[in-house]
């Protein structure tokens, strides 16, 4: 399926946060202290998940469920919520008459800029840089440790982290480049080619009988 980019906008067309009151760039409280909360809470926790799984956990399955999930669940709620409130930046795609995909970053112009808290905005970033850095961290101590069957979980983190920062980092650019191969495809191939599989086949090995093993053995 055919990508194309659509240009950032230019004016505050987004539909979003137009209620909100004007805020003083200087001042030092959080203006979705809640907000800022499950922006930080859901990415730390599937940190501490993947670090802390095996004191709680003798299951490889439960563990990776879990993390998977809780980095699920902070793709959608950074992607399509703190972003939004936040830093005032909106990533997004549609599907035209035609069948084309289109990858939409918006953002805030102008006076709806000064809605934006500063100290939100370093929260934010911080939070959306520093977890990929840590989970590419993750892999490269896994692969030198030889860990196989943790690398598939932290290249799933690396790739659902990595498209909502490359998707934010397009709204704040605002460049209009055309988009190869989207980390957001990348992300569903991912899941639905190898997550899939690698579980399915971790589940069915258990299932073979010594006898069949060893019928195995005898057929070679």
């Amino acid at each position: 399926m055919a990508s194309a980019t659509a240009p950032l906008l230019d004016d505050d067309t987004l539909g979003f946060g137009e209620e909100e009151e004007e805020i003083q760039t200087n001042s030092k409280s959080l203006k979705h202290p809640y907000v800022t909360f499950f922006h930080l809470a859901f990415r730390v926790s599937a940190i501490v998940a993947y670090l802390l799984c095996g004191l709680f956990s003798n299951s490889f399955i439960a563990s990776f469920v879990t993390v998977v999930l809780l980095l699920s669940v902070d793709f959608w709620t950074v992607k399509n919520i703190t972003g939004r409130l936040m830093v005032g930046l909106r990533w997004w795609n549609y599907v035209d008459d035609e069948g084309k995909s289109h990858w939409v970053f918006e953002a805030r112009k102008g006076t709806q800029q000064n809605r934006i808290n500063p100290y939100e905005a370093q929260i934010f970033w911080m939070a959306l840089i520093l977890c990929p850095v840590l989970w590419v961290l993750f892999f490269l101590i896994a692969l030198i440790g030889l860990n196989f069957k943790w690398l598939l979980l932290i290249c799933i983190a690396i790739v659902l982290n990595g498209a909502n920062l490359y998707g934010y980092i397009k709204c704040k650019t605002g460049h209009g480049e055309k988009l190869g191969t989207s980390l957001t495809s990348m992300t569903s191939d991912f899941f639905r080619r190898q997550v899939i599989q690698n579980v399915v086949s971790m589940m069915a090995r258990p299932s073979q009988s010594p006898s069949n093993m060893r019928g195995q053995t005898n057929i070679i």
